[in-house]
């Protein structure tokens, strides 16, 4: 079985050492989806929202909670991003938002937290900017899809779940 590496050798939670690790390319891809009624969707994409421009907004807070990772989740490093993409698909057969971004840097330490909070921060912010219309609305399958760069290599989900 795999050590955990943010685990010590008392079994108290610490901050890897990645002070020795070269910087390298690395890349995350996460996703997401938001399910809701049609109607809400249909609002969303006539810009019908009353509290503004939904997927703009999304946009916006989930390059912003990518950039502030290490503040929100305990054992990230603080890290520089590169870029952070983030895109929305209407779902029309499935009502919903696919959400899936795309976080970018040259360093020692990945960037999938980074990507997956950023697509938790978005769908998030949809399901707030909406929830007047839709409390039904469900986050789901927030997941990485792929990451590139350092020690492991290239990962790519062989599903979208």
């Amino acid at each position: 079985m795999k050590r955990l590496t943010h685990i010590n050798d008392k079994g108290e939670a610490r901050m890897v050492d990645i002070s020795e690790k070269p910087s390298t390319a690395r890349a995350a891809i996460a996703g997401g989806h938001v399910s809701m009624k049609r109607s809400t969707l249909r609002l969303i994409l006539a810009d019908g929202i009353a509290k503004g421009d939904v997927i703009g907004t999304a946009r916006i807070a989930g390059i912003m909670a990518a950039k502030k990772t290490h503040e929100m989740i305990p054992l990230c490093h603080p890290i520089s991003i590169s870029s952070i993409e983030i895109e929305f698909n209407a779902d029309r057969k499935d009502t919903g938002i696919a959400v899936r971004a795309r976080v970018t840097n040259t360093g020692q330490t990945g960037v999938e937290m980074e990507a997956l909070t950023a697509v938790s921060a978005a769908a998030l912010t949809i399901y707030d900017m909406c929830k007047a219309v839709d409390r039904e609305m469900v986050i789901s399958k927030i997941m990485l899809l792929e990451k590139t760069g350092g020690r492991s290599g290239t990962f790519r989900r062989n599903s979208r779940a």
